[in-house]
């Protein structure tokens, strides 16, 4: 089912997005926002992005990501917009597209922020929103690789370091990876013992 309807011959979505200058917002613009009871993404302050033209350092912003629980013209974003300093107004056609775009996942070009920075508002689910299955598999390749590199081989200094240190890892191992990495332990200890009884 699409997020665009048709009333009264005004476009309507849920989801938009906008930026903001840190500049020319309110100070206290995500007070505000919170205020407003609308759930929405903000991302990390973008001050490294650099224009591909000139090479210099775009001036610094923050991409908002609106998610309205019922559909709104682009009006009512615009208003909503307006009030914390939001510079325009986007109709997104992708929310997953839009909540990795915070942080430039799929744009490896450009400078990579750190999803742990995106602050959510509202009922927004930040996670959830980025996760792709082929990440889970790129996480476990980048936690079996770690555990090799650093001769961790106990699920629980294993899970320890995560919680503290990956997020995404924790994540990952909470969901469903936990199995596949288990497993992996499980047979290098037990390879490692075979060769230590052999020696």
């Amino acid at each position: 089912m699409s997020d665009k309807t048709q009333t009264s011959g005004a476009n309507r979505t849920r989801n938009y997005a906008t930026v903001v200058y840190p500049e020319s917002a309110p100070d206290n613009w995500l007070d505000i926002l919170r205020d407003l009871k609308v759930s929405a993404l903000v991302s990390p302050l973008h001050d490294k992005d650099v224009n591909p033209d000139s090479g210099e350092i775009k001036k610094a912003h923050y991409h908002v990501q609106f998610l309205f629980d019922g559909p709104k013209t682009e009006k009512q974003a615009r208003d909503i917009a307006e009030q914390i300093g939001g510079v325009g107004i986007e109709i997104l056609n992708s929310v997953r597209g839009m909540a990795r775009y915070l942080c430039h996942m799929d744009n490896p070009e450009k400078y990579q922020y750190n999803p742990d920075d995106v602050i959510t508002i509202g009922s927004a689910d930040y996670n959830e929103l980025i996760s792709l299955p082929s990440d889970k598999y790129r996480i476990i390749k980048e936690i079996l690789a770690w555990c090799d590199e650093n001769e961790v081989f106990y699920y629980s200094d294993l899970l320890r370091y995560s919680m503290e240190n990956r997020s995404d890892w924790f994540r990952c191992l909470c969901d469903n990876g936990t199995y596949p990495v288990k497993e992996f332990l499980k047979s290098e200890n037990f390879k490692r013992k075979r060769e230590t009884e052999t020696t």
